[in-house]
């Protein structure tokens, strides 16, 4: 299968890299408009760059990642399509929910495979977690996401960057829907929101919340899940799941360290869609399952609950844990 890849940022460049060392693939090169972007990927990579994508595809593609940014997203998903190159799009799947649903059924017209690029779904640590709770009644879930203000970022906030991963976490653990959104907002140091708390239900009544920002000085990806009978805590970034469990009338219980897997992410995730690719089956992200994420994610932005920045507001960094 020969593929490639569309921008040729940071993940763009991850893409490459991991796509240049799986077997019976043929990485025919990368597209980014800027000289020093083309150059680190060569470098990383060691694919072949293209300025333009009418180049790349003029060497023969059958499918293709695009980790161009968002606003891009609709554009070159639709000139794929139109191509019937099968495409994963990194999330989030489009810049509105309107051209999410056009991707949709672009793709679904066509025939070809759609899917959107939530990497945390293949941290070994989440699918520890997703295997301790297959069956039982989720209570609650609760996720940290926090870290620096990273340099790339300025045209999107915190809930787009980062939540929009833990929404979709949401759903994938839950099975259910999100039906209810009550988001608190704040724009501390940045023009767009970089601290979001997120509190959401499901149709199957799970109770979640989102902890996420821009303002804590390291990285902290935690995820925790009650149940009638467990209470799961997840490091993503350690990948440490522990278990609690046996509860007993005097407050004692038991607890276990779970078995998690060492694949990097990044790595399953695209073994995962040339599967799809190739045997025709649906991915493992829809891109409905894209689209709904994303739908959730712009309602948190649109609530009314969220507040106007204030220019008083604006002061000295503060770190929030």
């Amino acid at each position: 299968m020969r593929v490639g890849v569309i921008g040729a940022g940071v993940m763009g460049t991850n893409h490459a890299r991991v796509f240049e060392g799986l077997p019976n693939i043929t990485m025919v090169g990368i597209v980014d408009p800027l000289p020093e972007h083309r150059t680190r990927a060569t470098e990383i990579a060691g694919c072949r760059a293209f300025e333009t994508l009418d180049q790349l595809l003029a060497e023969g593609v059958d499918a293709l990642t695009i980790a161009a940014p968002t606003h891009l997203h609709h554009e070159v998903a639709l000139a794929c399509i139109a191509r019937k190159i099968h495409i994963l799009v990194e999330k989030p799947v489009a810049s509105t929910v309107a051209e999410g649903r056009e991707i949709v059924a672009a793709a679904s017209h066509a025939g070809v495979t759609l899917m959107v690029g939530h990497v945390e779904r293949f941290n070994p640590a989440v699918a520890a977690i997703k295997q301790a709770v297959a069956g039982e009644d989720i209570l609650s879930i609760a996720i940290t996401r926090v870290g620096p203000f990273p340099p790339r970022m300025s045209n999107v906030g915190v809930v787009i960057d980062l939540a929009v991963h833990d929404i979709d976490l949401i759903r994938w653990l839950t099975e259910s829907d999100i039906v209810e959104v009550q988001p608190q907002l704040s724009s501390a140091v940045a023009e767009r929101e970089d601290i979001a708390l997120l509190q959401f239900r499901t149709a199957s009544g799970v109770l979640a919340h989102i902890n996420t920002n821009w303002l804590t000085p390291f990285k902290a990806r935690n995820v925790t899940v009650a149940t009638r009978n467990k209470y799961i805590m997840g490091d993503l970034l350690t990948r440490q799941v522990t278990e609690c469990f046996g509860f007993k009338p005097d407050g004692s219980y038991s607890m276990r360290h779970l078995p998690v897997g060492h694949d990097e992410p990044l790595r399953a995730e695209l073994i995962s869609f040339l599967t799809a690719v190739r045997e025709g089956t649906a991915p493992a992200v829809t891109g409905d399952e894209g689209v709904a994420s994303l739908e959730i994610a712009i309602r948190c932005l649109e609530h009314p609950a969220r507040p106007a920045a204030s220019a008083e507001r604006k002061g000295p960094r503060r770190v929030v844990g």
